[in-house]
């Protein structure tokens, strides 16, 4: 029943045909009970109300249907409220008119006159008119508001598509290159093949479960990190200078998922390969209030390869992406390019 009555309120809600019949219908009725005084009604009174509602109704959808819409939306107000006035005086004159003498030539077997005078019909027209004003521009108020938020549910559905598709565009580029860690374990039978393996598992569950959220624990991200950079050591030379530090005064403050890992992910790509001394990956990750800052530093490999570890590089392009889409006008991203070395510093500021 509920349901019911709710789908007949909404198909209401958006006709404005049965919205004016209504009004009109519901005006009517009161205006017969003003006009008449008692619970008997007459013949005459059914007329009378009738008649002086049709000379209601005509200024009052003039205003409604062409006044409003080509001058007061359009804030030509000097015109709107001047042809506002003038319909307002002018059919009070047409009403009193219209009993006092054409009444008589219209319905000549009826006796009728103005009950109210010119003044008092004036005030009748203005409350009708500005009532129904104010009900039509707060109907398109809310016309107005709801369409707002439609597109504001549009926009958020856009920007969730998006988010997802450049996690989908991230999570398997760094999966892949872990599972090349255990590739190599396995040529070699290395004895640390399990504990590989337990690190991977907890990057994939991580992933899996947490990266579609909207926002994670910073210290789960601080443990993804953690998983990852172990995972990468039993391929990399035990010389290679890896430092991961922290400064964390609130381990619970909630952040992005995957925002730091695809930064550590491409230094240890374009960092340590190649036949090069010293290769280094210095992390450093300092949060303080609702700021997170991360600063990371590799040099730079020498293969001969092209490097796409450069501010035009893809990987760097959708962190660049991402950031816009979740933290606008809420970060900064700076990217330095040596000539031997390669930093990201990313700094955000969280929703507190």
């Amino acid at each position: 029943m509920i349901r019911i009555l709710k789908k007949w309120l909404l198909a209401i809600a958006r006709n404005s045909m049965v919205q004016h019949l209504l009004f009109w219908g519901l005006s009517w009725y009161i205006l017969l009970n003003m006009f008449t005084g008692s619970s008997s009604f007459q013949k005459i009174d059914f007329i009378y109300t009738t008649i002086f509602l049709i000379s209601l109704i005509i200024p009052v959808e003039l205003n409604l249907l062409l006044f409003i819409p080509r001058f007061l939306k359009r804030k030509r107000y000097a015109i709107y409220s001047s042809l506002f006035f003038l319909c307002l005086f002018l059919f009070g004159f047409f009403n009193q008119f219209l009993f006092n003498s054409l009444i008589d030539h219209i319905l000549p077997g009826y006796y009728f006159i103005s009950y109210y005078s010119y003044f008092d019909i004036l005030k009748f027209f203005l409350v009708f008119l500005v009532i129904t004003t104010l009900l039509h521009l707060s109907k398109e108020w809310f016309e107005l508001n709801e369409a707002r938020q439609r597109m504001i549910l549009l926009e958020k559905e856009k920007i969730d598509a998006e988010l997802r598709a450049l996690s989908n565009q991230v999570n398997p580029h760094f999966l892949f290159n872990s599972l090349n860690v255990l590739y190599s374990l396995a040529i070699k039978n290395a004895n640390e093949t399990p504990e590989a393996i337990i690190k991977l598992s907890d990057i994939l569950r991580y992933v899996i479960y947490e990266s579609n959220r909207e926002t994670v624990d910073l210290i789960s991200e601080i443990k993804l990190i953690n998983n990852f950079i172990e995972l990468q050591q039993f391929r990399i030379s035990p010389d290679a200078d890896i430092q991961f530090v922290k400064k964390i005064e609130n381990e619970s403050l909630q952040i992005a998922p995957m925002l730091f890992l695809p930064l550590v992910e491409n230094s240890y790509k374009h960092g340590i390969k190649g036949e090069v001394g010293k290769t280094f990956i210095k992390i450093k990750l300092i949060q303080k209030g609702n700021e997170v800052e991360f600063l990371i530093e590799n040099n730079k490999g020498q293969t001969g390869e092209p490097d796409e570890n450069q501010s035009g590089g893809v990987g760097l392009n959708n962190m660049r992406s991402r950031l816009e889409l979740i933290y606008p006008k809420n970060h900064t991203f700076e990217v330095g390019d040596g000539e031997n070395f390669f930093s990201v510093k990313l700094k955000i500021k969280t929703k507190t």
